[in-house]
């Protein structure tokens, strides 16, 4: 498959829009939405049916035998290199975030480690989750785009003491756009007697994932970023020796039945976007899978290092801390508030279609390009050259 802007025709974006924000929700493609809509249609066939003795195995008993919402994580987990029983549908990566942090048993003294790359709805969970138990929650501060891979690691570890319970790492960052150095800020982590939950928003269909692996204790994710799944569809990976203490924020008919009766029924809910998870990997396969995943990085990778360049911002993050997105300095001289952010933003938007989120520093305003099948280096180019008419209109 030859990749280009002809593939926007296979998803549903308004084609006059310059879509460079990807990662954000993600974008299903037709086909996909084609057969999200068949299985809503074929549950409304027998809908008491499907939900109450089909869907999934509410009590652990085995029955049914072959529970829809496991088949479906059977096959999602071959895709994420882990095993079926271990995995559980959530909606979205902060729901899976929230499982974790609301049912560990956290006790006074002890610390919850998030980093200042952090997203800021899972550090608010983990605020919540410190406020009811009597913990704190510490904040780490990492560098931001441009610094060695190895510092991450040593920012972390330095971190760590006796208290810290739990640490909850990115895989890839979210304003930031940073493929940490997982593995290794796991281990050392586990070389403090500290849990690792790792927040994986937006890497499966971005990078190859390989979750038993890293040797997470918790590792959750969104599908309906780079994996192509509708929104809203997450997974929540559980290490088999946490299964026991690990719940659903909802609490329903599973509970005492075991980890994945729990999870896969949380009342009436509508369950297509994670029947339809396994459809989607494959058409990420059909489209190149790793293929693509390679084509998207080296394309980030080429608009990074062009606007850099053209905005007289040198782009000097490591090429292997970049997946399909990549944060990007805009002209020094821009001004570069809050309110300039969302200004900038909205007059891309308006004023040029061009859709991507813009983020304020204390030294400029950034940019985070996302590059995905349907994208080419003339609508990086557009952006380019619209912000470059911003620095010199009188």
């Amino acid at each position: 498959m030859e990749y280009g802007s002809h593939l926007i025709a296979e998803f549903m974006l308004d084609p006059h829009v310059v879509y460079l924000n990807h990662g954000t929700v993600g974008a299903p493609p037709r086909k996909v939405m084609a057969e999200y809509r068949r299985i809503q249609d074929h549950i409304e066939l027998q809908p008491a049916q499907f939900q109450l003795r089909e869907l999934a195995d509410v009590y652990g008993n085995g029955d049914p035998a072959q529970p829809q919402m496991r088949i479906a994580a059977d096959l999602v987990s071959e895709h994420l290199g882990c095993k079926g029983q271990d995995l559980m549908f959530v909606d979205n990566a902060t729901t899976g975030c929230n499982a974790v942090l609301r049912s560990f048993p956290f006790e006074e003294g002890d610390d919850i480690l998030v980093t200042s790359l952090g997203y800021g709805g899972v550090t608010n969970a983990a605020i919540y989750a410190a406020r009811v138990n009597g913990a704190k929650v510490v904040t780490v501060d990492l560098p931001g785009p441009g610094a060695p891979t190895a510092e991450y690691t040593a920012h972390i570890a330095a971190a760590l003491t006796p208290r810290t319970r739990m640490a909850i790492v990115d895989h890839i960052t979210s304003q930031t756009a940073l493929v940490m150095p997982l593995k290794n800020i796991i281990d050392a982590c586990h070389a403090n007697g500290t849990l690792v939950l790792v927040d994986a928003a937006h890497t499966p269909g971005a990078i190859e994932v390989d979750i038993a692996s890293y040797g997470a204790d918790w590792y959750t994710a969104n599908l309906h970023k780079w994996a192509l799944t509708p929104r809203s569809a997450g997974i929540l990976w559980v290490a088999p020796q946490h299964h026991a203490i690990t719940h659903p924020t909802v609490i329903s008919w599973g509970l005492d039945s075991g980890i994945t009766a729990q999870f896969d029924l949380l009342g009436t809910r509508d369950p297509a976007a994670f029947l339809v998870a396994p459809f989607a990997f494959n058409l990420l396969e059909e489209w190149g899978g790793s293929r693509l995943m390679a084509h998207n990085h080296s394309l980030v990778m080429q608009a990074a290092s062009e606007l850099s360049e053209a905005w007289g911002q040198p782009f000097a993050t490591p090429e292997e801390q970049i997946g399909p997105m990549a944060n990007v300095a805009l002209p020094a001289s821009l001004p570069h508030s809050a309110d300039d952010a969302t200004a900038m933003q909205t007059w891309l938007r308006e004023e040029h279609g061009i859709e991507l989120p813009v983020f304020a520093t204390d030294e400029c305003l950034r940019v985070r390009l996302s590059a995905q099948i349907y994208n080419t280096m003339e609508q990086f180019h557009l952006l380019r050259d619209a912000v470059l008419s911003r620095v010199t209109r009188p």
